[in-house]
């Protein structure tokens, strides 16, 4: 037991020790004016779920992680299961049908939990291969099956984010299981293809797609697409949200206005600021120099991953960190992406900062594993 305490990678520990603190402090600030959540002790609450996440984290550390890889199959069966019943019995939120009530303001989230199990069934299917170069018909297209039914069943929800954050782990995850470079070439062909398609289709039939958006309420889609291809076309309302967060997080500037003294955030012009949009809490108080600093964090938390993947003896292990950084990185560009206008507006939240006890336990779980990949990477494997 002491030697793999020994081998716990302590960093990265003290680097979400840091994430919890900024945690605390941007939700308090983002909560402490809002009349609606100033009394739900968010921050407080944000606490409890990074406790449990340690355990969870440190739990996880001590588990042989290729115990996972056996049960790929049922794990994922396990998973598609959810996002199916959440179709059918989840509770409805902004349109989307994404969640299980399970107790009073607690909620669990399948589409979340499914990014982990998709890159443990991936590393599953294609880790026998030892390194050998992916085959068309017997790993590629299989692998593209296992992603394409829990995106569409996500998609249906709807939750785009969820959906393009698997798209991410598929692409990371086969360049790092070996897919020959034509493979490669010939499917960005067929991705750029295809959303040049969508723009011209969009543009083309866009007054009969928002008219049958409406009648499906789910007119936020076209809101938000509007809003990222064409910012002159959207009305002040549609485009409210990302005019007033680049407001705020312009007015920051260089070190930002201070602690809970957010203007935009004070008088409500922020949606979700504990949540999404908790960069802009950032930006607007902290400035430059404090987005920097969580930027920072991020990189060196990515960076220790990388190296325990290099290090790692076995592939799966490698195709395992390699999705979860895959998953991470794109949460990270997207959600302080979309807030500078260069990306469109999601419901990704900012990992490991944003209110929310379903995503930050799923990426303290994804981060135990990364820890048993590296104290049990000597043991003998036939992955």
């Amino acid at each position: 037991m002491l030697i793999r305490i020994r081998k716990i990678d302590w960093m990265i520990v003290l680097i979400l020790i840091g994430f919890m603190g900024i945690s605390y402090l941007l939700i308090q600030s983002a909560i402490h004016n809002n009349l609606v959540y100033k009394h739900t002790a968010m921050d407080r609450k944000m606490i409890i779920f990074y406790a449990l996440g340690f355990v969870v984290l440190l739990g996880m550390a001590f588990i042989n992680y290729r115990i996972l890889l056996k049960l790929w199959i049922l794990i994922y069966v396990i998973g598609i299961a959810s996002l199916a019943l959440v179709l059918k019995f989840g509770k409805l939120t902004n349109g989307a049908r994404s969640w299980f009530e399970l107790s009073g303001s607690l909620n669990f989230q399948p589409a979340e939990l499914m990014k982990l199990l998709l890159i443990i069934a991936i590393a599953g299917f294609i880790g026998y291969r030892k390194g050998e170069t992916l085959r068309l018909g017997q790993e590629i297209l299989p692998i593209g099956v296992l992603v394409l039914i829990p995106f569409c069943l996500v998609l249906i929800q709807p939750d785009l984010g969820n959906a393009m954050i698997y798209l991410v782990i598929l692409f990371g995850m086969l360049w790092i299981g070996n897919i020959r470079y034509t493979y490669v070439l010939i499917g960005l062909a067929i991705g750029v293809g295809l959303f040049f398609l969508f723009l011209s289709l969009f543009q083309t039939y866009h007054d009969p797609i928002s008219d049958f958006l409406k009648e499906q309420n789910k007119t936020h889609w076209m809101e938000r697409i509007d809003t990222f291809l064409d910012k002159d076309a959207v009305t002040q309302k549609e485009s409210y949200h990302l005019i007033n967060s680049q407001i705020a997080i312009g007015s920051g500037g260089l070190f930002g206005d201070g602690f809970k003294a957010g203007n935009s955030l004070q008088n409500g012009r922020i949606p979700y600021a504990f949540s999404d949009s908790v960069f802009v809490v950032l930006g607007e108080e902290f400035g430059f120099v404090g987005s920097s600093a969580l930027l920072l964090l991020y990189f060196l938390l990515v960076y220790r991953m990388i190296l325990i993947a290099i290090q790692c003896n076995h592939l799966s292990g490698s195709l395992i960190i390699t999705g979860i950084v895959s998953m991470l990185v794109f949460q990270i560009f997207q959600n302080v992406g979309m807030f500078l206008g260069i990306l469109p507006i999601t419901g990704i939240t900012l990992p490991f900062i944003s209110y929310g006890g379903t995503s930050l336990l799923i990426n303290m779980l994804c981060i135990g594993i990364v820890q048993s990949i590296r104290v049990h990477q000597e043991q003998p494997s036939t992955y």
